[in-house]
């Protein structure tokens, strides 16, 4: 007979499902993390704000994140060669970072309610950390293509 598991056990479907701790705890994983929440918390005030043409561009951010975030954890970019992944993330983060502060400038200066003022300054936090983001991504692809190797940088094997 099997013995039954603590109640504090979690089901190993469910456990399958949260990322690893040694993701949560690396730069990239903590970073991809802070976009999908942020992205998350844009879209929401955009929808209560009367800036609600802007909601696309944080809905479409928070799921790329999302994607990455889950896609990095599940070691999709180790099984997946095809695609360059740092190159992906790159490109992501520049275009994440040029459209939030574009859309925060216009929703701080454009619209006078509560939740676009919110949206604007939390777009701008968001801008910063998507900064943040491409920077250490470039620096990672420019080791990259200083060495002349077809292997992927070691830093985004692992994280």
């Amino acid at each position: 007979m099997e013995e039954p598991e603590p109640a504090g056990a979690a089901q190993p479907g469910l456990r399958s499902l949260l990322p690893p701790r040694e993701f949560l705890g690396s730069r990239k994983g903590q970073l991809l993390l802070a976009e999908s929440v942020l992205s998350f918390i844009i879209f929401i005030c955009y929808i209560a704000s009367l800036a609600a043409s802007f909601m696309m561009a944080p809905l479409l951010e928070f799921l790329l994140a999302l994607f990455l975030f889950f896609a990095y954890a599940s070691k999709l970019n180790e099984k997946f060669k095809g695609l360059y992944w740092p190159l992906t993330d790159f490109l992501r983060c520049v275009t994440a970072a040029i459209i939030y502060f574009a859309i925060s400038i216009a929703a701080v200066s454009k619209y006078n309610d509560g939740a676009s003022k919110a949206a604007g300054v939390f777009g701008f936090v968001a801008t910063i950390v998507f900064a943040i983001d491409f920077y250490i991504t470039f620096n990672d692809l420019l080791s990259f293509l200083k060495q002349g190797s077809s292997d992927p940088p070691e830093g985004h094997k692992s994280e």
